[in-house]
């Protein structure tokens, strides 16, 4: 390497600006007439000292888009069986590269020893602990393809352990270590991976390619449908063929698009498999506008077929997970068919046996992840909670539920086994991730009764700390038939009470969502207060977190209860908060936000100085017939088109345009196939055609989020930019 990119590297790796030409030359100088002291060590010092004198002590700088880019994302911690360390991802955003690269860390569960595990430059994921606890198991895309791999926890290079034709994911362990299962995208009509991608190979060399379709999905998400199948597969650890245990089966798990690993487990000797799938009836038309998710059993060998365990629900079952003591089968259930925002109750089930029962039938949340305790007689689970997403602790003989961490957004809770010899180090406690909307997600340890919270990691306290955010509050007042309605507020960064400051009013997606007490990588209300503005988000009636009652009310009625919600809540807002400018404010929205943004225009016309509509519909019986997951739809709006054509014209914006007045920036990616881009366009010729001040940013690569770092930021800064146009000048 020469001296210069020596440099180059050295000052790129500190953060300093790269000292000039003339200073290299004296430092090469100077370095050959020592002799003693090598050009590199020289140049280490000369960057760091230059460091030091770039970056004063305490210099900060008001939040944007790049730093919530410049944040480290912690996901998917994992307990070893000890309970000396946790594994866990993390995510570093790579502007050069457009991605986002993932790699393993480890850090003792009393928050010392944290160190890089990985470091390759392909995306590790998906650990999972050997029963040893000496080594751990994950998903690499180091070879030409996504495949298993496994790393000693006390060094070495990482080996790889599957060659399989295909990508495989959702890495899961066997209890003895002595099976792995993944997924496989493949043909159900084939017998092994290696069938499937000779199909793939035919394909692509011939000339032609048109698909035919007999049955939707024709495409989902943001991929079109190729007739292949997220099959699992089971190998033994010590070498083998991956046996398909679903042959034949016209289904994927987990379930698409973001069903993971947790919808997989081991039975508790090993000899089986549990998944989620959903049920497939008659042809399997019905899949698209059924929600019906069962459990399946499948021996490692794929000597059976898989066994429905749950198909006399017809509703959501998912997320299984056995107690350690290896008795009860414990998994989330729906009641309600075709509703994907139901109620999620955990069951238990004795294993092996066939009575269940709803453990949190009485209680009214939604759990969404949980987790035992060692002794198998608590439930430690997460849900939303008015604005929260809390830890709470089910008794799991009496069903009585107690809060254990209220605050923040609460994600993986792992139990912490008591060490033998060790009874006051971590034993007994719950390892778990949480952010807030000043911070990212760090790992924190609680004890079972809520005490003791102790951090665990600190990835991205330094950046917080050079970052300047805004303060935020909750507040409650009263909506839709006098109900309690719950509403945040962020304040712009340097807070002067004195002034006024213009407001922007963020309105979450769903409708069955929450702009909660979360660190966002897509919808940041530190965003905007970086940017000198006010940030206020109310959780509308059909938000989550507030009761069943409250999610269910607005089936039938988007229009119509939400809009209240907003109009009394931005009113309390500015009757509350004097600083608050009320005369500047401008509404943003994405998917359901962005149907009410449009919604907004022409029903509430003269309240606002702009709008921000992302990936929202504005004509809702169009939206039907153009998007895929059809039973959204035929819940909210009561049925089909040509069943119910009223419920569709109810609150239908396009019925509306009439009255539009607002600026409007449109925003949609053609990748969404959720609310397809043709809903977008439809809204900017319409504000083009009516002679309003309008503008389209438009994503060829982004689906219905945007992912990539460059495009996040070109995202923020149209929208900061079109916010400052009509918001901080006059006009």
């Amino acid at each position: 390497m020469r001296p210069v990119r020596s440099l180059r590297f050295l000052v790129y790796i500190i953060g300093c600006s790269p000292p000039k030409r003339a200073d290299i030359r004296k430092a090469r100088r100077i370095s050959n007439g020592m002799r003693l002291i090598p050009l590199f060590l020289f140049i280490f010092l000369y960057a760091s000292v230059a460091a030091l004198a770039a970056a004063p002590a305490g210099q900060t700088h008001p939040f944007s888009v790049h730093d919530m880019l410049a944040m480290d994302r912690i996901s998917e911690p994992q307990v070893s069986p000890d309970g000396r360390w946790i594994v866990f991802v993390l995510r570093k955003t790579d502007l050069e590269a457009n991605v986002g690269r993932t790699d393993l860390w480890l850090v003792g569960a009393d928050g010392t020893g944290l160190r890089r595990l990985t470091s390759h430059l392909s995306k590790d994921f998906n650990p999972r602990w050997a029963p040893d606890g000496r080594s751990v198991w994950f998903i690499s895309a180091r070879s030409d393809s996504s495949q298993v791999w496994r790393i000693r926890i006390d060094g070495g290079e990482a080996e790889q352990v599957t060659d399989e034709p295909l990508d495989v994911g959702n890495l899961v362990v066997s209890p003895d270590g002595k099976h792995i299962g993944f997924t496989m995208e493949v043909f159900p009509d084939c017998s092994t991976a290696v069938e499937t991608k000779d199909r793939l190979n035919e394909i692509e060399a011939k000339k032609a390619s048109g698909r035919i379709y007999e049955r939707i999905f024709v495409r989902h998400w943001d991929t079109w449908k190729d007739g292949r199948r997220s099959h699992l597969f089971v190998m033994p650890t010590v070498g083998g063929d991956a046996v398909d245990v679903m042959p034949g089966m016209d289904a994927d798990t987990p379930s698409k698009p973001f069903g993971g690993p947790e919808e997989i487990t081991f039975t508790p000797d090993g000899k089986g498999v549990i998944f989620t799938a959903r049920y497939v009836r008659r042809d399997g038309r019905e899949e698209p506008w059924s929600t019906d998710f069962n459990l399946y059993l499948a021996p490692v060998d794929g000597s059976k077929s898989p066994t429905p365990l749950t198909a006399r629900n017809q509703a959501w079952d998912t997320h299984p997970v056995f107690s350690p003591d290896g008795k009860t089968l414990a998994y989330l259930a729906m009641a309600r068919p075709g509703y994907e925002s139901d109620r999620f109750r955990i069951i238990l089930q004795p294993w092996p046996g066939a009575r269940r029962r709803s453990l949190t039938e009485n209680w009214d949340r939604s759990p969404s992840s949980f987790c035992w305790s060692a002794d198998s007689k608590t439930i430690y689970a997460t849900a939303a909670n008015t604005g929260q997403k809390s830890l709470f602790a089910i008794n799991v003989k009496t069903g009585k539920v107690r809060t254990v961490v209220k605050d923040g957004r609460v994600s993986s809770p792992r139990p912490l086994p008591q060490r033998r010899g060790s009874p006051g180090i971590a034993g007994g406690r719950i390892v778990y991730g949480a952010s807030n909307l000043r911070s990212p997600v760090e790992l924190y340890s609680v004890k079972p009764d809520g005490s003791n919270v102790r951090k665990i990691t600190n990835i991205n306290s330094e950046k917080i700390a050079t970052a300047r955010m805004g303060e935020y509050e909750q507040f409650s007042f009263k909506g839709w038939n006098n109900e309690t309605v719950y509403c945040y507020v962020v304040k712009p960064i340097d807070f002067n009470p004195s002034k006024k400051y213009p407001v922007t009013f963020l309105i979450h997606g769903g409708p069955q969502g929450s702009f909660g007490n979360s660190f966002h990588y897509r919808w940041n209300p530190q965003a905007y207060a970086g940017a000198g503005y006010v940030a206020v988000m109310v959780d509308f009636h059909g938000s989550t977190g507030y009761g069943q009652a409250f999610t269910d009310s607005i089936r039938g009625d988007w229009g119509g209860k939400p809009l209240e919600d907003l109009q009394k809540g931005l009113a309390a807002a500015l009757k509350r908060y004097p600083w608050m400018d009320g005369d500047r404010v401008g509404a943003l929205g994405a998917s359901f936000g962005g149907y009410m943004i449009n919604w907004i225009a022409g029903n509430w016309p003269d309240r606002f100085r702009c709008l921000v509509n992302h990936d929202g519909n504005l004509d809702e019986r169009m939206a039907y017939f153009d998007t895929e997951e059809l039973w959204f739809p035929e819940w909210d709006h009561l049925g089909t088109p040509w069943d119910n054509p009223a419920g569709y014209e109810k609150h239908n914006p396009v019925n509306y345009v009439k009255n539009w007045k607002t600026p409007m920036l449109v925003i949609h990616g053609a990748l969404d196939f959720r609310v397809v881009d043709t809903q977008g366009l439809s809204t900017f010729n319409a504000l083009q055609r009516l002679g309003i001040d309008s503008k389209l940013l438009y994503f060829p690569d982004e689906n219905h989020w945007v992912l990539k770092p460059a495009n996040c930021i070109l995202w923020h800064e149209t929208v900061i930019g079109w916010l400052n146009q009509w918001l901080k000048n006059d006009y």
